[in-house]
């Protein structure tokens, strides 16, 4: 079995429920290697919800995950939501390094300087979080894909990640899905703007209640 050929993800006949309100029903997925996948729906269909729920965050009531093939939650996928977690008591490299800590690395003076130069925070490193706008702070919560890698969180959930970029950053957001999922990551995503480099959808009003 080649690697663009094994399951990172696979949701069979789930619910997408907020709280005891079913919202979407029998949802199907297979999430292989090298997948993007852009998750769509109507406004309610409960998008975000999925996300949490394959986060591990939300429950699932009906309906089996597997990741890797095993039941459960046995790999910590990355998960980037609107609720950015940055302290803004923390200076932008410590809130860098504490969301990378989250998955066991440790980055060097060299990594951090080149994740942010990426995301266009070079120079920002020794800079209290809190004097940062809104796009900035954003910023700092993608960082961190710079540096992430399948071996460390083979897949990806990300909420909205276009949302306060611009072009060339969108631009430089789809090379790195792109690099990612061709090293053998899985990403389901969604965003209200096209997404170029997805080769699979996942729509949910098709499973709405």
């Amino acid at each position: 079995m080649t690697v663009l050929d094994t399951p990172v993800l696979t949701l069979d006949e789930m619910t997408v429920q907020r709280g005891e309100i079913p919202l979407c029903e029998g949802v199907t997925l297979y999430l292989s290697a090298g997948s993007i996948c852009h998750l769509i729906g109507a406004n309610g269909t409960g998008k975000t919800t999925l996300l949490m729920q394959l986060a591990g965050l939300l429950p699932v009531l009906t309906g089996e995950i597997s990741y890797q093939g095993l039941s459960g939650l046995p790999i910590q996928p990355l998960y980037v939501s609107h609720q950015l977690g940055i302290h803004p008591n923390l200076t932008v490299a410590q809130n860098l390094t504490f969301l990378l800590n989250l998955y066991g690395i440790t980055p060097s003076a060299t990594d951090i300087d080149d994740a942010l130069t990426w995301v266009g925070l070079q120079g920002f490193e020794t800079i209290s979080s809190s004097h940062l706008s809104a796009g900035q702070t954003r910023r700092i919560t993608l960082a961190r894909l710079y540096l992430l890698t399948p071996a460390v969180t083979p897949l990806w959930l990300l909420d909205e990640p276009f949302t306060a970029l611009d072009v060339d950053m969108v631009a430089r957001m789809e090379e790195r899905l792109c690099d990612f999922a061709q090293a053998g990551g899985s990403i389901l995503m969604t965003s209200h703007q096209a997404v170029g480099v997805a080769n699979q959808m996942l729509d949910l009003s098709d499973y709405m209640v």
